[in-house]
């Protein structure tokens, strides 16, 4: 939330924040601290929100949580705020697991994936799964990017009409410095035909574990596509970009701080928003899209 908060108010979004956990740090550290939101204290803030008559909203963006009953507690108020105005549109990032060389593991309770799956994905409007998280979802493997595109038709056909696959172990067609991502926006026209536009963007991998770019980029992704609601390949070049210029620059910074030869720590590799607000704001487009 550090970072999609700011993120969103430099692009100029109002945000009413809500915590679904309140740490000292973190969990990229050796050590954190804090409280866990569960769903009454959940349902509690939406009240008091919804007794000033302030729960109108445009966006809804959820990211990590760890809770079943907090996951179901947001689809109940996601489902209120779209009867409230229909336009909204709910952003949500999947967070669930990760490969790690080539294996895939969950770092969420197992008993989330169901509810996801279920309850949350046919609500979202966007969604921004890794490709491991795109395959639990589906429950198909990826090997190709012609599977990926089929997975995605999958997850349009529970609900969302853009899907961005942020990062998968593909090959990339520019060779193995480069991660790939891709996305599809399938959009219904006034005659009931579907259009779907899908695009691939391959952007130079950087050498380190960072913590956040997840948050980071569904932020980026809600930001741009507010913007530029029917492009998705402009909203994607202008969202991997901005990232890049966080990630250059943070990773410049913190081999600074750790010293000739010595691997930086959590603490160096803070995203450096704060000092990236220009690029954020207008970011260079370095990394451009390819239609599929």
């Amino acid at each position: 939330n550090k970072y999609s908060c700011v993120l969103l108010q430099v692009l100029g979004f109002e945000v009413d924040t809500v915590n679904s956990v309140q740490f000292s740090n973190h969990t990229g550290y050796a050590h954190w601290k804090g409280q866990v939101l569960n769903s009454d204290e959940l349902h509690e803030l939406y009240e008091g929100l919804k007794l000033n008559k302030v729960n109108q909203y445009d966006y809804v963006l959820t990211g990590y949580t760890r809770d079943t009953s907090f996951l179901a507690m947001v689809v109940d108020i996601v489902q209120e705020l779209k009867q409230q105005n229909s336009n909204l549109v709910y952003v949500c990032d999947p967070v669930m697991g990760d490969k790690w060389n080539g294996e895939g593991s969950m770092y969420v309770p197992k008993d989330l994936l169901p509810v996801y799956r279920d309850k949350v994905v046919p609500v979202a409007d966007i969604i921004t799964p890794n490709q491991f998280e795109a395959e639990l979802l589906t429950g198909r493997k990826i090997h190709t990017e012609k599977e990926a595109l089929e997975v995605m038709d999958m997850l349009h056909a529970m609900g969302p009409e853009t899907v961005v696959i942020t990062s998968s172990d593909l090959q990339a067609p520019l060779g193995n410095d480069y991660l790939i991502a891709l996305g599809s926006h399938r959009k219904t026209k006034a005659d009931g035909t579907k259009v779907t536009q899908r695009i691939r963007v391959e952007s130079p991998k950087v050498d380190a574990v960072f913590v956040g770019t997840g948050d980071l980029f569904a932020a980026m992704l809600l930001a741009w596509t507010h913007k530029h609601p029917n492009n998705l390949k402009v909203a994607c070049e202008k969202t991997v970009s901005a990232m890049q210029h966080v990630l250059q620059r943070t990773i410049k910074s913190a081999k600074a701080q750790a010293g000739e030869g010595n691997k930086p720590n959590s603490a160096q590799l803070e995203l450096r928003m704060v000092q990236s607000k220009k690029d954020i704001e207008n970011p260079e487009i370095i990394v451009k899209a390819t239609v599929l």
